[in-house]
């Protein structure tokens, strides 16, 4: 990577009376800049008790994804990340080593990686009812059914706390979410929401993913198959979804062309696929489904983008034949992933058996990576619950057993009414991420890294608690 530095030099009565501040760093991307602004505007607010120090930001492709070293003297600090996801984990490793001491450490090594590929929290955009005149998984994103989803504050809690816990994917579950966010040339008329609510959604969903790529977090919309929209439906007088319907020109173009047109817009974002449930069992259509309308419609929005790198694909494997939809998928289209429910929808058991396992470990053998889903937590409802040893333990069984390299985590509890928990304080309801923080930071910290020394671990979250 061509490197073009930016070198700025502060003369500090936060950290001394003369104390001089000299830190080199990458600010030619949005996620470089964040980097550089966290560590610079903590620095620059915090008295801290040594003096002068030079910090050198780089980044150099020689390692795992997302990795990073950290090399710190009295006087000067290297941090180098393998990529720039990699360098702002460094920075901000870096940073609780200042927190923590107060001044700039003065012998600190660290190299560090993450051992699971993808590790993500998700987000129903969805309710437990249906909608007057829809059918299930059918919610339009409207200010009405989902308020909070314009508050933008409330994102970059969420950003926030997701990129401090590492987690670099966001998944969005929504049936039919394309006729909330883009419009068509050729079916103008698909489009779910009033013209008002439409300009609503492109600004935050732009925001969303313009701030979450800035963290270094994948935005993966999760979708179901085959649906339309209501209006879509009503033009053409067919039904939103039938699962006893074959696959049409029609229904094909019109999601190849939403798809495409939603890979285009929106920034650093991917695509969750259920081809289950809202289609008829497992068969052929699965598969042509899959190559001939989805892969082609990401491919036809990264070729108007001019754009080569591929956005992430995970199929659910849900009502479908994942190993044979992936294996005539993998030709066509390398960045993708498979994902199933590790324990169905409880946490019982940290090492499943049987045939249960097996689908795991069959995914985890295509040649791809395959995505642990700690699905609906039934047996969790609706307590506060927070064991890091059994979470520890559940993601080593996901490596050990599972073959498993990747982490799609529900919410606690109260799935369908994020972001709220079911406790309130003074009559304020509590959100689940400041409720919930063990739950996320537990996962998150195993999926970095399963194996660690269980002293250690009981020291560290004594410290937190």
């Amino acid at each position: 990577m061509k490197s073009v530095l930016i070198i700025l030099i502060f003369f500090l009565g936060s950290i001394s009376a003369t104390g001089q501040l000299k830190i080199k760093g990458e600010t030619t991307s949005p996620r470089l800049k964040y980097a550089y602004d966290k560590l610079t505007q903590y620095i620059l607010s915090t008295p801290l008790s040594n003096g002068n120090h030079d910090i050198l930001l780089e980044v150099k492709p020689t390692g795992k994804k997302e990795g990073y070293r950290i090399l710190a003297g009295k006087y000067s600090t290297r941090i180098t990340g393998n990529d720039e996801t990699g360098l702002l984990y460094g920075v901000l490793d870096y940073l609780e080593q200042i927190k923590q001491l107060r001044k700039f450490p003065e012998a600190y090594t660290k190299e560090d990686a993450p051992e699971m590929v993808l590790r993500g929290q998700c987000i129903g955009i969805q309710k437990p009812y249906y909608l007057p005149g829809h059918n299930v998984y059918e919610y339009p994103y409207t200010p009405k059914t989902f308020p909070w989803f314009y508050n933008k504050q409330l994102w970059v809690q969420v950003l926030d706390s997701m990129v401090n816990n590492r987690m670099n994917s966001l998944y969005l579950w929504n049936g039919h979410p394309f006729a909330s966010l883009v419009k068509l040339k050729d079916y103008p008329y698909a489009l779910e929401v009033d013209e008002a609510t439409f300009k609503k959604n492109e600004e935050i969903y732009r925001f969303i993913t313009t701030e979450a790529d800035k963290r270094g977090i994948w935005v993966i919309q999760m979708f179901y198959n085959i649906i339309v929209s209501k209006p879509f439906a009503e033009f053409h007088k067919i039904k939103t979804q039938d699962r006893e319907r074959p696959i049409t020109p029609l229904l094909s173009d019109y999601t190849r062309k939403s798809i495409a047109a939603f890979v285009e817009k929106y920034p650093n974002v991917g695509l969750m696929v259920c081809l289950g449930e809202a289609m008829q069992g497992t068969g052929p259509d699965d598969i042509a489904w899959f190559t001939k309308t989805i892969i082609p419609g990401v491919q036809d929005g990264l070729k108007k983008l001019g754009k080569s790198t591929e956005p992430p694909i995970v199929l659910r494997a849900h009502d479908t034949d994942a190993p044979a939809v992936m294996k005539a998928a993998l030709p066509l289209y390398k960045n993708l992933y498979t994902e199933a429910k590790f324990n169905g929808e409880a946490l019982t058991y940290t090492r499943p058996r049987g045939s249960w396992a097996e689908l795991h470990q069959t995914l985890s053998k295509l040649g791809s990576v395959q995505i642990e889903n700690v699905h609906i937590l039934a047996n969790l409802e609706p307590f506060r619950y927070g064991s890091p040893d059994f979470i520890q333990q559940s993601v080593i069984g996901m490596h050990e057993v599972m073959g498993g390299n990747g982490l799609h985590l529900y919410p606690q509890a109260s799935y369908w009414d994020w972001p709220y928990s079911a406790d309130s304080t003074k009559g304020k309801r509590l959100l689940q991420i400041e409720r919930d923080w063990i739950w996320y930071k537990a996962w998150a910290r195993y999926a970095w890294k399963a194996k660690r020394d269980r002293e250690a671990e009981i020291n560290y979250w004594s410290g937190l608690l």
